[in-house]
């Protein structure tokens, strides 16, 4: 086993120590998940008839939280062990506890969920009917995708993966397109097949734990001292993947995305590809690979497939598409197919690349999304038949949906390049013949993405309603301009985040080397190819 200790090591060897008491920011993750809770109780108080009051206040709330988490990342430091963790018992008799932290791997997506949340309503001055509800929902969510981010009790995990279903169904079914109810409906019910199966994989946990150790356990340093044997960590494995596959999702589980997406408000698109889909490729990587680390290694060429067939497909459907707003959902599926393959890379570059990969994604689709939604709000279409020369009339427009354009792409700069570009050199040790495959990937996101633009924007205007369309208002420009100077500055200084990253990627890895016959190739860590390269001049 390496020299470093790996966090899974750690919390076996000395739970008290990972579980430490730190009063500076006592209960800072309970009051993160608080926090939207209380803001959306404090909107449903006020009263119907002030509904101009709904979403300016639940915008200004949702910044508390997102200065809450901005001070979590300053002071995080990077390092192995879980930070601000808190603990408590929730219910003895069946093991439930109340075990909160972050590390590495779920900091990146707690920051994306509290910047893209504020943006989401900001961008949503256009519903203007049952506002209060709207925004109660919305911060109802907010909460709930927190909570699955920072929970490391399965239970817990387990309530707040399931409670996000329910606003979610609403923003889609009450504030979506035409076929809105259809849409909501095959999310919902697509989604919940998934979790039960995971449920039933929870509670086989806490039974083993039952029988082993005398008591139920859902904590994850409990399970992970379980001696579960090979046949059963394969059928767990298979129910926790199925259900983190579904929400992700994976081909060919991701039928339900592209009807969520066409019909979900601006605000609901936003959050579902910059969040929601995370809470997939999260969950692959928090608990299939500690907790069943052999039939993640067994399962490496199969996940591993699954992930370039749903690059090479969502691209391919991508290019085909009609809907300038089903181009960007089938974009999703090619996207997130890079981070599932770098998770099962099993290398330092993989895992880093499918991390960093998961919060660029959030920033460039949430911004596609919501500038498909701008240009909705004026043309009332999506068709990209019934848009062209939109640069000579909206130029403010049109150069932001081509940064973003670009990002998603992966042009060298911007952010989009960092994460692909690790998941194809952390892939390229252990999937060599993949990475080269998923490669293609991305000069099909620049055909669909750069063809998509060339009729939406270039040319002369042929069409009345496309002349006399005005460009983004300051408003507008205020929600993008963030988006697009997070995106320049992880794509010139991606370290800002990889340094905080790094830790909590080598300790699964070291963890899985310990607990299987794996070994991570060489040179498979960063540090290793950049020494070899510095040695070799």
């Amino acid at each position: 086993m390496r020299d470093e200790i790996s966090l899974a090591v750690r919390i076996r060897s000395d739970i008290s120590h990972i579980w430490r008491y730190e009063p500076r920011v006592a209960e800072v993750l309970t009051a993160l998940i608080l926090i939207p809770v209380v803001a959306a109780i404090v909107v449903a108080l006020v009263p119907r008839s002030r509904k101009e009051l709904h979403l300016p206040l639940g915008i200004a709330l949702s910044v508390i939280p997102l200065a809450l988490a901005g001070y979590l990342f300053w002071v995080f430091e990077p390092q192995v062990d879980m930070q601000f963790t808190e603990f408590a018992m929730l219910y003895e008799p069946w093991g439930i506890t109340w075990n909160v932290g972050m590390d590495g791997i779920s900091m990146p997506m707690v920051i994306l969920t509290t910047i893209l949340v504020p943006i989401a309503l900001a961008a949503s001055t256009s519903i203007t009917k049952r506002t209060k509800e709207f925004v109660v929902y919305t911060l109802l969510l907010e909460a709930g995708m927190i909570g699955v981010f920072v929970s490391l009790d399965l239970f817990v995990f387990f309530v707040f993966f399931e409670a996000i279903l329910i606003p979610m169904y609403f923003i889609i079914g009450v504030w979506g397109s035409e076929r809105r109810v259809y849409a909501a409906m095959k999310f919902f019910i697509y989604t919940a097949f998934g979790s039960a199966l995971m449920l039933a994989g929870i509670i086989a946990l806490a039974a083993m734990h039952l029988d082993q150790f005398g008591a139920p356990a859902f904590n994850l340093a409990d399970l992970l001292a379980l001696d579960i044997s090979a046949g059963a960590e394969r059928w767990l494995f298979a129910a926790f993947a199925l259900a983190f596959a579904i929400k992700v999702p994976l081909f060919p589980l991701h039928t339900w995305l592209p009807d969520a997406h066409v019909e979900a408000p601006t605000a609901g698109s936003i959050l579902l590809a910059g969040v929601l889909l995370k809470l997939g490729t999260y969950g692959l990587l928090r608990f299939n690979l500690l907790l069943f680390p052999q039939a993640s290694v067994d399962a490496v060429w199969i996940m591993g497939i699954l992930a370039v067939v749903g690059i090479i497909y969502g691209a391919v459907v991508a290019i085909v598409q009609p809907d300038l707003k089903k181009l960007v959902a089938y974009s999703s599926v090619s996207h997130l197919g890079f981070i599932v393959l770098g998770t099962f890379a099993l290398t330092s570059g993989g895992l880093q690349g499918a991390v960093i990969q998961n919060f660029n994604h959030g920033l460039t689709t949430g911004a596609l999304f919501l500038l498909v939604g701008m240009i909705y709000e004026r043309r009332h279409t999506k068709k990209i038949e019934d848009f062209g020369g939109l640069q000579k009339v909206m130029p403010i427009y049109a150069g932001f949906f081509l940064f973003m354009i670009f990002a998603s792409i992966g042009l060298p700069g911007l952010n989009g390049f960092v994460g692909e570009f690790l998941v194809l050199i952390g892939s390229f040790s252990t999937l060599p013949v993949l990475a080269i495959i998923a490669a293609s990937g991305v000069i099909l996101a620049a055909i669909y993405l750069l063809w998509a633009y060339e009729r939406v924007f270039t040319g002369v205007p042929d069409k009345e309603e496309n002349k006399v369309l005005s460009d983004l208002s300051v408003r507008e420009i205020s929600l993008l301009a963030p988006l697009a100077a997070l995106v320049l500055l992880l794509g010139l200084y991606p370290n800002i985040l990889l340094d905080k990253i790094a830790p909590s990627t080598e300790a699964v890895l070291d963890y899985v080397e310990a607990t299987t016959d794996y070994q991570v190739p060489e040179p498979g860590r960063l540090a290793d190819v950049f020494v070899a390269s510095g040695e070799d001049e």
